[in-house]
């Protein structure tokens, strides 16, 4: 197998699978545990959609054994809110060999026939955007069990070893960090993509524009405001980060609770900052205000960033958070401070200096990657499965 020709140019949208049988739908295999998986799907979807494919979603997770989802989203989101250092810990533990290789052969053993019942033999090609679907699909790969095409998204900018899977056609990838990890650390084949992100996240066009959004959003039209997310369950030390803003910097916090109600009554009551429960209409939002504080790296960092808006990392949550920070850092696309006083640098520099200049910068090379959709059915189409069934495909390395 050859390797994917990546060639720099700006972000398109996905032209077709020339050569792949059109008449066999795409699957998009995701998780509803955190947002970003979710997200990542629902976008390459849209693309694929788009360029005239049908495309089938499932929940990696729904296809386990019964109660099995519901217990991992469960202990994922309590372990996030009560003992996040555990998660770190975790996350270290999986990322041993023996441990990784437990991981997959679990995953695979406990949702191959759901999963192969879920792909239609006419599929033109799966994609995975969670890790334990991932390391399941690449095992039925190698296995000789599944003939379609599979790849390999990973959401995060860093590289998890769960996130790498052995057998799968290809992984794609959001950053050239990640990408070289992947290829020289692994000795798989891996291409890197430009954003996955919705259409509507942009910069904002002019002041009426961010004013808009301000008061669709009940923000205070005149004040700096710095936008606090922390994922979909609003986990994480919020409490300080929003206390540490307050003293480094004259503007507004703007905390993104999402479904966690007891976060955003408890900042609601100590005052001095705005508080927002889920938000519907993130592209709007991302566009009313000056700057973003994370503690994860995730989708919405990444929305920020489509937005122009210049991110910040701090207080990041162990594992994944840490590993975000670091390699966005790495890339220059977001500051990481490590104190209170190194955050008020940042925000001195996000508000009044050269912080988004820079990481506009940094993010105009992420954006001359390739398509992701353009990538999937390139991967798809030299390998695709005939209506009449499938047939085994032999994967390979590439440099």
């Amino acid at each position: 197998m050859t390797a994917v020709a990546v060639t720099p140019r700006v972000t398109r949208p996905a032209r077709g699978c020339p050569g792949v049988d059109t008449h066999g739908p795409v699957v998009v295999i995701s998780a509803g545990i955190g947002a970003g998986h979710d997200g990542a799907a629902a976008e390459i979807t849209r693309r694929l959609r788009a360029a005239g494919h049908a495309v089938e979603r499932h929940d990696f997770l729904d296809l386990l054994p019964a109660g099995w989802g519901a217990a991992i989203r469960g202990t994922y989101a309590r372990q996030l809110a009560v003992a996040p250092a555990s998660w770190g810990w975790l996350l270290d533990t999986m990322g041993r060999p023996r441990a990784t290789d437990a991981a997959s052969a679990l995953s695979a053993a406990a949702a191959a026939r759901r999963m192969l019942a879920a792909i239609p033999p006419a599929a033109t090609a799966i994609v995975s955007t969670y890790p334990l679907a991932g390391q399941a699909l690449g095992r039925l790969r190698l296995a000789g069990r599944l003939g379609t095409p599979s790849i390999a998204f990973t959401t995060d900018p860093w590289v998890h070893p769960l996130c790498v899977a052995p057998g799968m056609d290809l992984h794609l990838a959001p950053n050239a960090h990640a990408t070289g990890r992947i290829r020289r650390g692994y000795g798989l084949r891996a291409a890197t993509v430009s954003p996955v992100v919705d259409p509507r996240f942009r910069p904002a066009r002019d002041a009426a524009d961010v004013l808009a959004g301000r008061r669709r959003h009940g923000l205070p039209p005149a004040e700096r405001l710095v936008l606090v997310v922390a994922g979909s369950g609003g986990v994480g030390d919020i409490g300080t980060a929003v206390r540490d803003i307050r003293g480094a910097t004259e503007a507004i916090p703007v905390v993104v609770c999402g479904h966690n109600h007891r976060l955003r009554r408890r900042l609601a009551a100590a005052g001095q900052v705005v508080t927002l429960g889920w938000v519907d209409d993130m592209p709007s939002l991302l566009r009313s205000v000056d700057a973003v504080v994370h503690n994860a790296g995730g989708l919405t960092s990444l929305e920020a960033m489509t937005s122009g808006v210049p991110v910040i990392s701090y207080r990041c949550l162990p594992g994944h958070g840490v590993g975000n920070a670091a390699v966005l850092r790495r890339i220059g696309l977001s500051a990481w401070p490590q104190s209170r006083d190194g955050l008020a640098a940042a925000l001195r520099a996000a508000l009044h200096g050269d912080l988004r200049q820079r990481q506009r910068r940094a993010y105009r090379r992420l954006v001359q990657a390739r398509d992701a959709a353009d990538l999937i059915c390139e991967a798809a189409a030299p390998l695709a499965v005939s209506v009449a069934g499938r047939r085994p495909v032999a994967t390979g390395v590439a440099g």
